[in-house]
């Protein structure tokens, strides 16, 4: 009887998947039915990555998409140890209280609901918690549910925490009590927690005695997290946990991002270094842009690589030789040799890698980007570049899609909601593209410049992010540094025989470097697509 009832759930959930599937395709087809075809010629024509590709946002689009994927949804399976750390639930009073305490029975956690009689604010709350047995807070907003799994999932986290939080990801309870909008949550991104609360309502955090005293009024939950945040040193690293244990009511939004006005003054010598062959169109609106830069020091280093067009040639003669130098490397295109050269030369503290097919937008580009390169804790700086059309074409890369890496957040409207606003905010990143990068010099040198031999075209940038990333110095994607890009119109897009021959071994080159074929962005999630640049969850 047993076994008869196992094998109907079985057939339950197979029969669900495959109507769920097909309600999914349907939505897309509906929706956009041009793109939903291309997938599907491609998935014909045995392009299975590319299929897969095109595929992806499409279908996780579908408002059942979300519903497909909870039939497999992960669970975590705690490991215990016999060491119970303590975990204290501080549930804020309001609408919806006692589903969140309910969903705290039968999970061996301690309650104090906080605004009651027997603990009117948190100094009163505090009291009530045994602070020698070294407890663990989780601040719980009133009506958010625990998922039945999360308290143990926790305290096994807990074992290997060297910080004092570890985090969850979370979804959402509509008005029908459906899960929906889930947020699968980058591992640790200090940089992106600066206009992003993502832990409050959904982690766990160690403070003392005093620090939960001294809190008080409305928001509390979010102080309490943001005192934590303060307590990690280096070292100290919250634990992420990517598993859905929190369904929620409402979260805290993304903060409008405010332009900054970095002071000028004290911003060091840029060397632009600006590669180029031909195409005078290009290359003098890349430099009028240069020259309209509000930026108080810099010079531009002009590398041409076997221009033979007489109008360039005449332009790069003609150019101011107290602003500019242009050094003659011909020979074969090679991105990374030709800005090694440049460097040698350069008399910049700051470096800034720069094609000749950007287009500047706004004159404090390089301001904004120099004052984030300048700090000690990070290595290359990117902007956000767009395309012509003016949707994102770059917003950091993430590492592993389709086996190598790739754009976050391409063809996004700047506008767009996109995933939480990610590509809208200033955040730590895997890598940044050599279109437009700015990093200082001695990190650059230290790290052995851009390779020569392994990256001559492609994946150049990326490598030299994650060699920067292992010494300490971590890639920062800026957002608030726009230009436009008007990629690979310069050189082409090597659908030669030679071309993909030569990309084909330099992906190869990334993959043997940094397992690539199998390796899941920190920065992104193991519920992504790895076939997709838009964050969304495979299907």
């Amino acid at each position: 009887m047993q076994e008869d009832r196992t094998e109907t759930k079985k057939g339950n959930r197979t029969s669900n998947r495959v109507g769920l599937r097909f309600m999914i395709h349907f939505d897309a087809l509906r929706r956009t039915p041009c793109a939903w075809l291309i997938a599907w010629c491609w998935r014909v024509l045995g392009k299975k990555v590319r299929a897969r590709a095109q595929f992806a946002p499409l279908l996780a689009a579908s408002p059942n998409a979300y519903r497909l994927w909870l039939l497999d949804e992960p669970i975590p399976e705690p490991s215990g140890t016999g060491l119970e750390p303590i975990i204290v639930a501080l549930v804020d009073i309001g609408p919806g209280q006692v589903d969140t305490i309910e969903s705290l029975q039968g999970q061996d956690v301690k309650i104090v609901r906080v605004g009651t009689p027997a603990a009117p604010d948190l100094a009163a709350a505090a009291e009530q918690i045994e602070w020698g047995a070294s407890p663990w807070i989780m601040p719980l907003i009133a009506g958010d549910i625990l998922a039945p799994s999360a308290v143990a999932a926790y305290r096994s986290a807990v074992i290997r925490a060297r910080g004092p939080i570890v985090y969850a990801d979370d979804d959402v309870l509509d008005d029908q009590g459906r899960r929906v909008t889930p947020h699968f949550k980058p591992a640790w991104n200090s940089e992106l927690f600066r206009y992003f609360d993502y832990l409050t309502g959904a982690c766990i955090v160690r403070v003392g005695r005093a620090d939960l005293a001294s809190l008080q009024g409305p928001g509390w939950a979010a102080k309490l997290v943001a005192t934590a945040v303060e307590k990690c040193g280096r070292d100290d690293v919250p634990i992420r946990l990517p598993y859905i244990l929190h369904h929620r009511r409402s979260r805290p939004m993304p903060q409008k991002l405010a332009m900054v006005k970095p002071e000028r003054a004290t911003l060091p010598k840029v060397s632009v270094i600006v590669p180029t062959r031909n195409r005078l169109d290009l290359l003098r609106t890349c430099l009028e842009g240069v020259e309209s830069t509000d930026y108080p020091n810099l010079e531009v280093i002009v590398v041409d690589n076997g221009s033979d067009d007489p109008a360039t040639l005449k332009y790069l003669l003609n150019l101011d030789p107290a602003r500019y130098r242009v050094l003659r490397v011909p020979g074969p295109f090679n991105f990374s040799e030709l800005n090694n050269r440049a460097v040698q030369m350069a008399a910049g503290e700051l470096l800034c890698l720069l094609n000749n097919d950007i287009e500047v937008l706004e004159p404090d580009w390089l301001a904004i980007m120099a004052r984030q390169a300048l700090r000690p804790d990070v290595g290359a700086v990117g902007a956000r570049l767009l395309y012509p059309d003016g949707r994102i074409q770059h917003a950091g890369v993430v590492m592993g899609i389709c086996g190598g890496a790739a754009h976050a957040h391409r063809l996004l409207q700047p506008d767009e909601e996109g995933y939480f606003r990610r590509h809208a905010l200033p955040q730590f990143v895997s890598a940044v593209t050599a279109a437009c990068l700015v990093v200082r010099r001695k990190k650059f040198e230290a790290v052995g410049k851009l390779d020569e031999q392994n990256f001559a075209v492609a994946f150049n940038d990326v490598d030299l992010c994650m060699r920067l990333n292992a010494q300490g110095w971590q890639s920062l994607y800026e957002p608030r540094a726009t230009l436009i890009h008007h990629e690979s119109v310069s050189r082409g897009l090597d659908r030669d025989p030679t071309g993909a021959e030569r990309f084909a071994r330099e992906f190869e080159a990334l993959n043997k470097a940094w397992c690539t074929a199998t390796l899941v962005d920190s920065y992104h999630h193991p519920a992504f697509s790895r076939f997709s640049e838009r964050f969304v969850f495979d299907l």
